[in-house]
């Protein structure tokens, strides 16, 4: 099937802060973590393939929550102009090094301010930001980009910028998972490697509970209520939330460059005997950029066959 703006999710491409706000956490990753983000294989690769594939010399182009600055250096490298934003004081100083230091200082510009209110000092071409979790959980990329759109039409009017990524792809299913480690039992959150084969047996098929295209209008808050059907029995103990990201597409050659997040795993308080083809009725529902527990916490599960009454995820 060829690749439209309408379908652009039907076959992707296989390829605690200083003021102690919860609410700026997305854009206050702390610098210890950029470490295991640098070294995201999987992340730098979709993201350097689709800034080359985008950005072309003499862009203008912002990055929203620059962090390390690795993402405006790679358009730098592309002949762009950029201006990487960082709230991040400490990050700030890392970024103006780093950039300094890998020959791009002239191409880049590292600006200390929150990313939700900056305002390029002239229109740009493209919008970079990487502020994003599974189920666009904690992290704050649906609100600044928000408050981006609307500040940058504010002043340079109704025509916006292209934004990498382009859109996200936010789904879930069954599971069943022992949460047993070293013989321990312990029902917590889990995250697994976006890649095939991870532990868990899967008892439904992907069911998707909402879609963002960032250069649209797109909602900032997020709600599924219905019931999923299992394809074999099993112990139902977990809902395994899926998100695929579409960091850019090229429409003429027929090319999408994807980046999932990691798999997070939400356990249910008891685990649920349910046979192939049995119907369970699940409801949830949680902002965009809330925490893990906002999601746990609004979960409600009732198998259709259970006399049971209805099952509240583990907090």
């Amino acid at each position: 099937m060829p690749i439209t703006r309408s379908n652009r999710f039907a076959n992707p491409v296989t390829r605690p802060v200083p003021d102690e706000d919860a609410s700026v956490l997305g854009q206050f990753i702390p610098i210890h973590y950029h470490y295991n983000m640098l070294l995201d294989e999987l992340r730098m690769e979709a993201f350097r393939n689709a800034i080359q594939a985008v950005i072309r010399p003499g862009m203008r182009v912002v990055e929203l929550g620059g962090g390390t600055g690795i993402l405006s250096f790679l358009a730098a490298r592309c002949g762009a102009k950029v201006w990487c934003v960082e709230r991040n004081a400490a990050l700030v100083e890392c970024a103006r090094k780093a950039i300094r230091n890998n020959g791009v200082e002239s191409s880049v510009t590292v600006v200390h301010e929150d990313a939700s209110e900056f305002i390029p000092p002239e229109p740009i071409d493209a919008v970079i930001c990487e502020m994003l979790h599974v189920g666009l959980l904690r992290e704050k990329q649906a609100d600044v980009i928000a408050s981006f759109k609307n500040n940058y039409r504010s002043h340079y009017g109704n025509r916006l910028p292209r934004f990498l990524p382009e859109a996200s792809l936010l789904t879930f299913q069954l599971l069943e998972y022992p949460f047993l480690f070293s013989g321990y039992h312990v029902p917590v959150p889990v995250f697994q490697s976006p890649t095939p084969n991870q532990p868990g047996i899967e008892l439904s098929e992907l069911k998707s509970y909402g879609q963002v295209f960032y250069d649209e209008e797109y909602p900032q808050s997020f709600r599924w209520s219905g019931c999923m059907t299992s394809h074999q029995s099993g112990q139902f103990s977990a809902i395994r939330f899926i998100t695929q990201n579409l960091i850019a597409i090229d429409i003429e050659k027929q090319v999408s460059y994807p980046w999932p997040n990691q798999f997070l795993l939400m356990p249910i308080e008891s685990p649920i005997s349910i046979e192939e083809g049995q119907s369970i009725h699940i409801d949830f529902s949680y902002q965009a950029g809330a925490s893990l527990e906002s999601l746990s916490e609004s979960i409600r599960i009732n198998p259709d066959r259970a006399s049971e009454p209805t099952r509240r995820m583990a907090a």
